[in-house]
Order: structure tokens, then sequence, then C-alpha cells
């Protein structure tokens, strides 16, 4: 027999229980009011012979009751509802305990690998897992209806972040005006930050406000070099300054002005990859950074700015040095490389980078690639033109209607009426939808089908109305950097942001997974089929898009359809559907289910057609969206990278490709480490299991992970079929 327990977990009968709970009560009572242990058995014998192959732990109990009435122990039948009663009352005030324990004596699977670039052994992530598990339970229990709890823990929604909710302040993604900060000047803790004078200080600073944002959200964060290319001038100009005053020639002056700023641009950049991957923010981690490499941002500084995208990609490619003092791939900052006309035509002035980020790519799977021409196509802002724009944080776009008129509130500094606004956007946060239980629950019944998915796209829509309430209750004070200091705004002590959570301000994400499965069980075919499969999703995503601009319409809030990047989520899903509907073949026969539009990971395709597919499914993810290839080894074919480049730069607005450079602090390897059967990891020179001596590196959902991964993304990761080999057998 299995007991079903409150909490829906299912565990084997045990008869010790039942006994263990009469003899507390039994010890409560007068001796004349107790069972014997012969009476005690005769229950539990009385249970067993129920022959139920499943039981509710309440219905057990409600037995238990009526077998001591039944043998006149109403004295002890009281005592026994008294003790059910107390321990009801225990679980509900003390809903933690077990989780805390776990996650301190390294037991707890999901905590252990809930984030592949968290160590939840180090006391810092500790902190920050504690006070999540604190967050989830005053969500749960106080914050969120019962409906959405049990939707979540079903696995029919997935509410995002339950572990920062608790604090109305928090929200995610950013898109940091760090020009505004720079340039005017900004705040930390009450110290005044003026604006520097040269290079290597302002990448200094901007490590630092960088940290300080990241502190006060929860999700990724961005910036773009075009803010630091003014500070190379500035460093320029005090070297010329330096040198004319020593009454140089002006050969001597170029010569020397031009070895100072390189030496300076490479001392900055050196310290803002060192600072950024050690220092940690409150979250337990370094900051969730990506960094945007965009020429067509500026023509002013378009030559300073190239100088320091230069320096970015020469200094990835080199690696850091892990604790052995090997250089391997570290997983942040992220890099992002729009491609543009002047760097992508070889006759291009800046062609001569592109190159260098194919070789960074081959090397150490960044940067990812923004098309400027395909952007452009999708993102029409209201004059009717096109736009191009760094994803805000790991990879939340905003939408393209981006019409922002807020009268007088929150001006930033550099904020120029009429003009789109990219720099201080953020998102509210993220509800996602898990479209194969939709699907399953329809019995492959069309019309049934869309009824239900009607039903599940309002409860997420609750939910997010629930996140954009909460934020809605905040005043600036709570994040003074973000709010008053430029980051994001410039509001004044005690004003509410809640203008900033409309009028095209910020998004909020309506979050999507499993389409493959979904179209698969309803159709029988692939999304990646020419056919009534491919016709289907597009007609899902579609239906997504349409509420999402019903609510937006209604409401003035920024909603978007968000291809979800679901790193733990996917496996909680997988488990979920299995417990709901069964092991059914190629849909929930595997730990996982596949991130947002993506062709799953298993199908054989070519990478130019998979790329062109999902362009498709791009244009109906306006709020986050990547696709990508995996790869082989492709250091000694560049050309090979530089086709795909290109390729993306024609076809898809947000693409990368997927390469392994691993190493074992062991035996010294350096290629892949390899996953075995039992998804242990491995390597293949001299079969080393121990995570602590192996630098694993992973592209994980948009982003690259190098603390492992639950079994669910694992599988994930071994299944991938590999789009790209390398083709170069000259040098086999």
């Amino acid at each position: 027999m299995k007991v079903i327990k409150r909490d829906g977990h299912i565990v084997d009968y045990s008869p010790d229980k039942i006994e263990n709970a009469i003899t507390k009560a039994n010890n409560e009572v007068s001796e004349e009011d107790r069972v014997s242990d012969i009476q005690i058995r005769n229950i539990i014998k009385y249970i067993e012979g129920l022959h139920k192959r499943r039981m509710l732990v309440e219905d057990i109990q409600d037995v238990i009751e009526k077998r001591l009435m039944a043998l006149g122990k109403y004295e002890l039948a009281k005592e026994y509802i008294t003790y059910r009663y107390t321990r009801e009352l225990v679980r509900r005030s003390n809903t933690t305990d077990r989780s805390i324990k776990e996650l301190i004596d390294g037991e707890n699977e999901y905590w252990n690998t809930e984030n592949s670039n968290k160590n939840a052994k180090v006391v810092t992530t500790q902190r920050d897992y504690l006070a999540g598990i604190t967050s989830t339970d005053i969500t749960r229990r106080f914050l969120l209806p019962e409906d959405i709890v049990k939707a979540h823990d079903e696995g029919i929604i997935h509410f995002h972040d339950a572990d920062y909710f608790a604090q109305n302040a928090l929200h995610n993604c950013d898109l940091i005006n760090l020009d505004d900060m720079l340039q005017n000047g900004t705040n930390i803790n009450g110290v005044m930050i003026e604006k520097p004078h040269r290079f290597l200080t302002a990448m200094t600073i901007a490590t630092q406000l960088i940290t300080a944002v990241s502190s006060s959200q929860y999700g990724g964060a961005t910036i773009t070099l075009t803010h630091l290319a003014p500070f190379v001038r500035s460093s320029r100009e005090f070297y010329e300054k330096k040198y004319k005053a020593r009454k140089l020639t002006a050969a001597q002056i170029n010569k020397f002005v031009e070895e100072d700023l390189h030496k300076e641009i490479v001392d900055g950049v050196q310290t803002f990859q060192y600072q950024i991957n050690s220092m940690t923010t409150t979250n337990g981690q370094a900051p969730f950074l990506s960094v945007c490499m965009y020429l067509g941002e500026t023509d002013e500084y378009k030559d300073e700015l190239a100088m320091i995208i230069e320096e970015v990609l020469k200094q990835r490619i080199q690696g850091m040095k892990n604790e052995k003092g090997v250089y391997i791939t570290p997983a942040f900052p992220k890099l992002l490389y729009v491609l543009e006309e002047d760097n992508i035509n070889p006759k291009g002035k800046y062609y001569y980078l592109t190159e260098l980020a194919a070789k960074c790519t081959a090397k150490r799977m960044v940067p990812d690639y923004i098309s400027e021409k395909v952007m452009k196509e999708l993102k029409i802002n209201e004059n009717g033109e096109g736009d191009c724009y760094p994803c805000m944080g790991c990879r939340s776009f905003l939408t393209p209607d981006r019409s922002i008129s807020l009268g007088n509130i929150a001006k930033a500094k550099n904020y120029v009426e009429g003009k789109g606004k990219y720099y201080g956007r953020f998102n509210q946060g993220v509800v996602t939808i898990n479209l194969p239980d939709v699907a399953l629950t329809s019995g492959k019944d069309m019309e049934l089908f869309w009824k239900i998915f009607d039903d599940r796209l309002e409860l997420c829509h609750r939910a997010l109305q629930i996140r954009h309430k909460r934020l809605s209750k905040v005043t600036s004070d709570v994040a003074p950097i973000l709010w008053q200091h430029g980051a994001l705004a410039r509001l004044e002590k005690g004003e509410s942001i809640h203008e900033l959570l409309h009028h095209g301000y910020s998004t909020i994400s309506l979050g999507y997974a499993g389409l493959y499965e979904c179209v698969k069980y309803m159709t029988g075919e692939s999304h990646t089929d020419n056919g009534k499969g491919k016709e289907f999703a597009l007609e899902v995503m579609q239906k997504m898009n349409d509420k999402c601009k019903e609510w937006k319409e209604a409401e003035d809030i920024d909603y978007s359809v968000y291809g979800t990047p679901i790193e733990s989520t996917t496996y909680k899903f997988a488990k979920c559907l299995r417990e709901r509907f069964g092991r059914i073949k190629g849909i929930t026969d595997r730990d996982y289910i596949t991130n947002s539009y993506h062709v799953p990971v298993f199908e054989k395709i070519d990478p130019f057609e998979k790329l062109k597919l999902e362009s498709e499914f791009q244009k109906l993810s306006p709020g986050g969206a990547i696709s990508y290839i995996e790869c082989s080894n492709l250091e000694n074919n560049l050309d090979t990278v530089m086709e795909v480049i290109k390729f993306i730069y024609n076809n898809i607005m947000y693409a990368e490709l997927n390469t392994k450079s691993d190493y074992c602090q062991k035996c010294g390897y350096s290629g892949e480490i390899l996953l075995n059967d039992d998804l242990e990891w491995y390597c293949p020179n001299c079969g080393n299991k121990d995570h602590d001596t192996l630098n694993v590196a992973r592209r994980t959902c948009g982003y690259i992970g190098t603390n492992f991964w639950n079994k669910g993304r694992t599988q994930e990761i071994k299944e991938r079929y590999v789009h790209l080999d390398n083709h170069d057998s000259d040098e086999e």
C-alpha cells in the first residue's frame, strides 16, 4: 500500500507510524482509557485488511479514530484527535525546517543543482538559499491564492523566483543606464560617485555599479561598452596633454600616447573581467552580467568603442585561470556582439572584429550574435523605424512598441523626449505555462485544447497581475541605486515606482515551455515539419501573443511572450507530466522537456535549417528568444564559424554557437569532458569523476553554466545532437 501525504507526495505505507501515533496518545490518558498493544496491532490489521492500493493519510487517521471509539476508548480518541490537530498546526506553522537542514547538510538535490552558476556549498550561496526557502514558504502560504500554488506544484504553470517574491522590492532583469550614472554621477551606499576622467577609473566604477545593481534585483543585467567609449577619449586627451607639456615632437607624442592608451585599455578590461568574476552579489554569485558590443550605437566614439571591443575579445579568448593556474572558460560576462554592415562585410572597416569574435566563439562559446538587420525588421518603433538594442539581462527583450510617456516622472539625466529609451528598462517577473500539460489534458481533442489553453493562460495572467501589484507598492527608497541614482530612473526619495510599471517602461513576461512536446502529441508531427505540426505550433505562439496584446491594451502593462530558460524547471515539468499522465513515448519518457520553441535537442537537423526555422518562432517570442547550434571543436575551422555568423546576420535575430572547452585538474586534459550512461561526468583521459576537479562549461539556457546541473538538464545535455561537426580533415 502507498500513502498519499497532505502535500501530494506518495510514500510507502508504514505500520510503525500508526503504532507510534496511538502510543503517544495512549501515554496522555489514564490507564483505564488506554488500548493494549494487541488492540493497536488489531487496528493496524484492520487498516491493512482494507486491501487499498493507496490511501490518503487523512483517511487512515479517520479509520483510527473510528476504531478507538468502537472500542469505547472515547478519551483516547479525543486525545488522538487533539494530537492530530496539534501536528497539523505544527505543519502549518513550520514548513521549512527540513529544507533548511537538507540545504546546510548538502542533502537537498534541488538546491544543489538549482542554478549551474551557484555553488550550494559556499556560505554566501547558502545564505541566499536560506532566505529563499523562507521567501518561498511565505509566498506559498500567504501571498499566492491556493489555486495558483496548486497549479505551480502540479507543474501546470511555474511561478518563477518565489524565493525572492516575499520581498516586494525585487524584480527581474535590467538594462542598466550606465551612461547616465557615469556621465552625471551617482551614489553607492550614500557615497557620491562623480564622473570619472579616465577609462581605467570608469571601468573600475562600472564594476562597482554593476554589483550594486545586481544586488538590488534577482535577474540578469546588461550594459553596453558604448557607454564606456567616451572615457577612452578622455584618457587619450590626458596623455596628449601630458606629453605636450614635455615639449616632445608630434611623432613622439603620438607614439607615447598610443602606447599608454593601449596599456590603459588592456588594464581597464582586465580589471573589469577580474572584478566581475571575483565579486559576489547578495544573490550568492558573481553578477549575472551581459555586455553588449554594438558599433552602431555611436558615431562620435566608434573608433574608441572598437578598441574596447577588440581587447574584450582578446582577453576572453585567453580565458581566466582556475585554481590550478590553467586558463579556462568563464561563465560571465556573457558577450553580445551585434552584426552590422561595417563588421559583416569583408570590406567593412570593422570586419577584423568579427573575425576575432569568431575565434572567441570557437574557443570560449561567446559572443552571442545579434543581427542588426533582422532585429530592425522585427522591432519597429512608434515612428515606424526599426530598432536594435541588446537583450535585457539573460534573454529578455523589449517588445516592439516602446512608446513612453511619463510626463515629468523618472526622467534620467540623459533622457531625450521622443527618443526611444532602452537603457533603464527592466522586467517585472515571469510566469511560465507548461504547454505539454495543456495538450495531454485535452486528450488530443482540439476543441478542448483551445478551451484549456484559454483557462491556463488566464491563470498565468492572474499570477502575473499578482507580481505586478506586489511591485506597485515599492518606493524609490528600497533600492536607491536603481530608482534614485540613475541605473533605472531618477526618482525623488519616497517616490513610488508605480508609473514605471506602466506605459511601456518595463516588461512583464508570459513564459512558455515544451512547444515541441505539445505539438508532437496533438498532431503526431514535430514543429520542424513543414506541415500541420508547424502550422499548429505557430497558432499556439500567435495565441499567446494575442493574449498579451489583449492584457496590455486593457491594463497598460507591457505583457510579452518570453521563451523561458527554465534551467531546473525543465526537469520539474517532466516529472510532473509523468506523474499526471504516465510514461508516453516521445512525450513524457525523458527527464526534461524542450525549452521554449526550440527544435528538440535529439532531432537531427542541418544547422542552417535549424536557425532558419527557429527564426520564424523568434518573431512570435518578442519578450525573449535565443537560438543555438551545437558544435564540435571548431578552433581549426574558423571559416565555418564565419559562414554561420554571416548566416545569422541575414536570417535570424539572436543566435549562438555551443562549443566545448573543458579541463581536468587531475591529469591536465583539455577538451570535452564526457557523460556516461549513468549521467556521470568523467574525464575521457583519466576517468576522473570528481566535480571539484573538473572544469565543465556548457550552454544551459542561453548562458554558460559551470557548476553542473540537475538530472533532467544533464540528460538533455547528453542527448544534444551535434549540428556542426569539424570537417577540417586536413588536421587528422
